[in-house]
């Protein structure tokens, strides 16, 4: 297996290589998949010359969202370590029949958590248009180990006033330290093991042998407020590792518009959700898995924890926003390192319509369209005119003469069409246009485009 590095494909495809994806060579794997959410999203990124279109609406309904995701899942079980764990990102349209999945490849006594993401502390609501449920600002994470012995780092966050002013309400004297005191109290008593004898003048079950018991008061932490009061252990602030995190995560936001991190994915994760997971989950040195990585925030943490990291997308322009990403937190890689970015004519005749379009705008030099109403059917630009595209063959004469509708309405003289091949028609009508209405159309093959380099 390649580390730090980004492979172009379909996971399930990708990570069905078992001599480059051996079983048992993953650390932690985080999956965000597209949501069953019956939505279509439409992006430009924020340099406006790459446009990503995508749906995550499943037509066949939640039978078939399931099967689409389960060699996928399958796929990601078999490559996990046995201390490894899997994280998986979904929403209420599909969490509960995702955890069934789960359970059925990890096995339900390996389910350890649903977590709740609150990404948003208001939403826009539909009361006024008579809602008659609560509008929804939750993600769910499911948590899922491989083995018995799972890698976990519990994740604390900082105290806040509150909590100091409510439970670390004394001040040592003498050195000036808040502290707490917490119970000493054996909890089960004699049932679990716990030794019983006398402390201060007060017989219980304590935590503690009578040996750490009595290094504990000759350290000054054990704190009688008044005679016959059960003792209790003095626990300092400042060696206090703040608020243990629990299954909901209220604490991290979603990206804003103006997020400094935003990089116009439609999806894209907060980095701080991925720091949460990367650390909780994993060592210096581990590998990180996204197999659905988007714009890259899985393995941008994990780059910048220490981890080794792999990414897969099916997107060839989200695994190029990958490169230029992980290029600009200073690693040192190219577009050409992308494994299994579509290079021949087959392999392009195969991408989605939207990574076509994405791929001859960018072999063209151009930049996507930034209106998909009212653009009259253009999906880019190039610096001396419009660009269709079509992924088809035999393009005919109907879609030349479109075509130059759309010129005049944007007053230009000169534009390209590109196609799978081009049928007697198109070629005859983009001649007739350059000759009686001046209006020069190049139309343009895969293969042309191909050997244009």
């Amino acid at each position: 297996m390649h580390t730090n590095a980004i492979y172009c494909g379909d996971c399930q495809r990708v990570l069905a290589n078992e001599l480059e994806f051996p079983d048992n060579s993953v650390d932690l794997v985080y999956a965000d998949p597209p949501f069953f959410s019956d939505r279509s999203y439409e992006v430009i990124w924020n340099d406006g010359y790459e446009l990503r279109a995508f749906e995550d609406r499943w037509k066949g309904g939640i039978e078939n969202y399931i099967a689409w995701m389960d060699p996928k899942l399958r796929a990601a079980h078999r490559v996990l370590k046995p201390t490894g764990s899997l994280y998986l990102h979904c929403d209420w349209h599909a969490s509960h029949h995702l955890k069934l999945l789960l359970d059925r490849i990890f096995g339900s006594e390996n389910f350890l958590n649903e977590i709740i993401w609150k990404r948003a502390g208001t939403v826009k609501g539909n009361f006024g248009q008579g809602r008659r449920s609560f509008d929804p600002n939750t993600d769910s994470i499911l948590f899922y180990r491989k083995g018995n012995e799972n890698t976990f780092h519990p994740p604390f966050r900082k105290y806040s006033e509150d909590y100091k002013d409510e439970y670390y309400k004394y001040i040592e004297p003498e050195s000036g330290r808040r502290y707490r005191l917490i119970s000493m109290i054996g909890p089960g008593g004699a049932a679990k093991g716990n030794p019983r004898y006398e402390v201060m003048g007060v017989t219980r079950y304590w935590r503690y042998s009578k040996e750490r018991m009595k290094e504990l008061i000759d350290q000054g932490l054990v704190v009688q407020t008044r005679p016959g009061s059960v003792p209790n252990r003095k626990l300092y602030l400042d060696v206090g590792k703040g608020v243990a995190i629990q299954t909901l995560w209220d604490d991290i936001p979603a990206l804003s518009a103006q997020a400094a991190e935003r990089l116009g994915y439609p999806t894209q994760k907060p980095v701080a959700l991925m720091n949460r997971i990367v650390e909780a989950s994993s060592n210096e040195g581990d590998i990180v898995l996204d197999p659905m990585c988007g714009c890259g925030t899985t393995i941008a943490a994990a780059r910048a924890l220490k981890r080794k990291w792999v990414g897969i997308d099916i997107s060839p322009t989200a695994c190029k926003l990958m490169v230029k990403r992980m290029h600009s937190l200073g690693e040192a890689i190219t577009q050409l390192e992308i494994i299994g970015l579509p290079k021949t004519e087959d392999q392009i005749r195969e991408l989605q319509p939207f990574e076509f379009q994405n791929w001859v705008l960018q072999q063209m030099s151009g930049r996507a369209s930034e209106r998909k109403v009212g653009d009259f059917g253009i999906d880019g630009w190039v610096i001396d005119g419009p660009v269709q595209v079509k992924q088809s063959e035999g393009v005919g004469r109907n879609v030349v003469d479109n075509f130059e509708t759309a010129m005049r309405r944007f007053k230009r003289t000169k534009g390209y069409i590109v196609a799978l091949s081009f049928g007697r028609g198109a070629v005859e009508e983009a001649a007739r246009a350059k000759n009686q209405d001046g209006l020069d159309i190049t139309l343009k093959t895969l293969k042309e485009l191909l050997d244009e380099g």
